[in-house]
Parts: structure tokens; C-alpha cells; sequence
């Protein structure tokens, strides 16, 4: 088994095309075509860790925080992120980060915090826009099936639930072919009439080299005309935190004590309490301060994320309470998405799950 091949179920999952600007995900150390011994899945990439990984021979750690964040000026083992890269380079090790693309799927972290909490109905909180792309081109209409398949299995025409979406409609190209050219139909140097489908369809911005190569080989058309164009739609599929209903409203308290309890939480920092039923939750793994406004204006009860800061609590109004459950303890279960992502794909090989504790965040008590 290669890396690259164990990679590949992560990045259909989630592209990492779909990452922030500022991120770093993706294969930082390490070959995709070496053979895969192994792979030890974890939130933070650790000296510990690359232990754990060699003691069970893991040559492929899977991450979802980028040990390499910014760029690296030296590898003198001054740090840990040094440290780590060196070890990882020494022993062959192959370090691999799913980091905001993972956050931007709608079935990916901050899903994982309303799984456990039970949230029903849920739908990104803030949706990306000018993720999909509409194509458009012209086939001879007895071919336009053909070509329309292709690009469905291509990825394309997939729109919420529904797969193979598309809109068709029906007219004549005029064309003529000049000297040198090899037509599929019609005669060099007369205009030729031919009765076309207008074929529409969808798809996300990253799989537009797959969709386009795959138009093109089973387009009969010498020259294929098509066009794309960037829409502003929001995509319900992609983008930032979760946001969900509970089966029956609860008490604030009761609400808290079952979030200190799945989560394993030493306590729970959270803006006063307002006295009302908690029932619309919203939730987001990691540093999510850029949506408490987001989530207030969607009629959230409470917003769940960590890293808030001491005035970002008053963004709160007295409408809905914020609560930090802390960085490490919101994305905990990022762990498992990875790993139940390979094991499904990949049932008898050997996927495991770090048993060191990478949180470097302690709580005296």
C-alpha cells in the first residue's frame, strides 16, 4: 500500500483545496509513493507521538494540526517543531495534516462535537460562497448523454441530497471547419448546422481539472467549446461550524453538566446564564470566536468553540451563552474521524489511534 493511496480517502473527503489561505495541511514530511507500514493517527504531531509511531511501526502519522505552521529558517532542534521534523526525516516518517479542510466539510469536526451532543437537523453555520462552478457546453444532441455521464462520474452535478443534476436545452451550432482540421461531422470549408444539447452543470471549484480533462475525452468534438462560470451561491456543504437542534429543550445547567461530561472537561468557561431552555446549538472545533455573531444571528441558544478571548465574551449580548470547552478538548474526536475515514476505506490495514495525550493545556484542581 502507498501513502499516497491511504492520503487519497482523506482528500475526497476533504479536499485540501478547501483549506484557508493561511493554513498548512497536506504532506509536510515524507513521500506519497513509499510503502505505508502503518498509520497512527493523531490531533498534535509530538516527539511522543514519532515514538509511539515507530514502536508499532507507523511510517505515516496523520494529523490534524500542521506540526509546520510557518516557514522553517533552520532544523537545529532548538524547538519542538524542529525536533520533530528531524526525527521524522531520520526515521522515515511521513507526516501528514488535514487541518481547516477537515473544519470546512460539513460531516467533519465540528460535526464531531454535535454527534456527541446529539444535535439534530444540522447545516454549516457559515456557509461558503463561490465554492461551485457552473459548466456549460454543447454536444450533437445523440452524444450529449454521453458526455453528460462522463462528467457525472467525473464529480460534477451533485446539489445538497441530489446527485447527477443537470439542465439541458435544445438548439443548432453553426461551425466551419478550416484547413487542417479533422471535424467530427460537416465538411471542410462549408458551414455545417448541427442540432445541440446546451448541457448546464455544477460541481466544486477543486474538481475542476478532473471535470474538464474528463469533458474533453468524451466530448466528440475536435474543438469543444465550454464555459465556466464562478457562482455566488452558498454551498450548505462547506463551510465553517455546525449548527443544530436538540430532540427536547434543556436547562441551561443540565445542558452544561451533559457538555462537562461527553467531553471529558475539567470545567467549563461560559457567559452568565440566562434562565431559558437550551434547543438550537452551535457548535465549532477549535479557535471559533469568529462566529459568535454568526451563530446569535441564526438563533442560537448557545455557541460552543474554544479560544474565546475576555471581550469576546461580551459579544454574548445576555441572548445566548457562550461556552469554551478549550482547543485541545474540541477537537479531540478529530482522532477518530480520521481514523474511522481510513479503517472504512482501508479495513485490514493497519490504521491506529495515538494513546498520548497531546494536550498542553493542564488544569490544576
Amino acid at each position: 500500500m502507498k501513502i499516497g493511496e491511504l492520503l487519497s480517502a482523506i482528500e475526497i473527503f476533504a479536499a485540501p483545496e478547501l483549506q484557508e489561505d493561511y493554513d498548512n495541511a497536506g504532506l509536510l514530511t515524507g513521500n506519497k509513493d513509499s510503502e505505508c507500514t502503518g498509520v497512527l493517527c493523531t490531533l498534535d504531531v509530538t516527539v511522543a507521538v514519532l515514538h509511539e509511531a515507530l514502536q508499532y511501526k507507523c511510517n505515516l502519522v496523520v494529523a490534524h494540526h500542521p506540526v509546520i505552521f510557518k516557514g522553517l529558517k533552520r532544523l537545529n532542534g532548538r524547538n519542538y517543531v524542529e525536533q520533530v521534523v528531524i526525527m521524522a526525516i531520520k526515521n522515515d516518517i511521513a507526516i501528514y495534516a488535514a487541518h481547516t479542510n477537515l473544519d470546512n466539510v460539513v460531516l467533519g469536526v465540528s460535526n464531531t462535537i454535535a454527534s456527541k451532543l446529539g444535535l439534530q437537523n444540522t447545516t454549516v453555520l457559515q456557509p461558503k460562497s463561490k465554492v461551485l462552478r457552473r459548466l456549460i457546453t454543447f454536444a450533437p444532441t445523440d452524444k450529449a448523454e454521453a458526455v453528460r455521464n462522463a462528467v457525472f462520474e467525473a464529480g460534477a452535478g451533485h446539489i445538497g441530497n441530489y446527485s447527477e443534476c443537470s439542465f439541458n436545452s435544445q438548439g443548432t451550432g453553426t461551425f466551419k471547419a478550416g484547413k487542417g482540421a479533422d471535424p467530427y461531422v460537416g465538411e471542410i470549408g462549408r458551414r455545417h448546422e448541427e442540432q445541440e444539447t446546451k448541457v448546464e452543470i455544477v460541481y466544486p471549484f477543486y474538481l475542476e481539472k478532473q471535470v474538464v480533462k474528463t469533458l474533453l475525452a468524451s466530448h466528440p468534438y475536435e474543438e469543444v467549446a465550454y464555459d465556466i462560470f464562478t457562482m455566488e451561491n452558498a454551498h450548505y456543504g462547506i463551510g465553517s461550524g455546525i449548527i443544530g437542534e436538540l430532540p427536547a429543550g434543556m436547562a441551561e445547567e443540565s445542558f452544561l453538566k451533559m457538555l462537562k461530561d461527553r467531553f471529558h472537561l475539567p470545567a467549563v468557561r461560559h457567559t452568565p446564564l440566562r434562565g431559558r431552555p437550551v434547543k438550537k446549538v452551535a457548535v465549532c472545533g477549535g479557535a471559533g470566536s469568529f462566529l459568535i455573531k454568526t451563530a446569535l444571528s441564526n438563533g442560537a441558544d448557545i455557541y460552543i468553540s474554544a479560544d474565546i478571548k475576555y471581550h469576546e465574551f461580551f459579544d454574548a449580548e445576555g441572548r445566548m451563552v457562550i461556552a469554551d470547552i478549550g482547543h485541545y478538548e474540541s477537537e479531540q474526536f478529530a482522532v477518530d474521524l480520521l481514523r474511522d475515514l481510513l479503517v472504512e476505506k482501508f479495513p485490514t490495514f493497519a490504521v491506529l489511534k495515538t494513546s498520548v495525550n497531546t494536550n498542553p493545556v493542564q488544569f490544576f484542581t
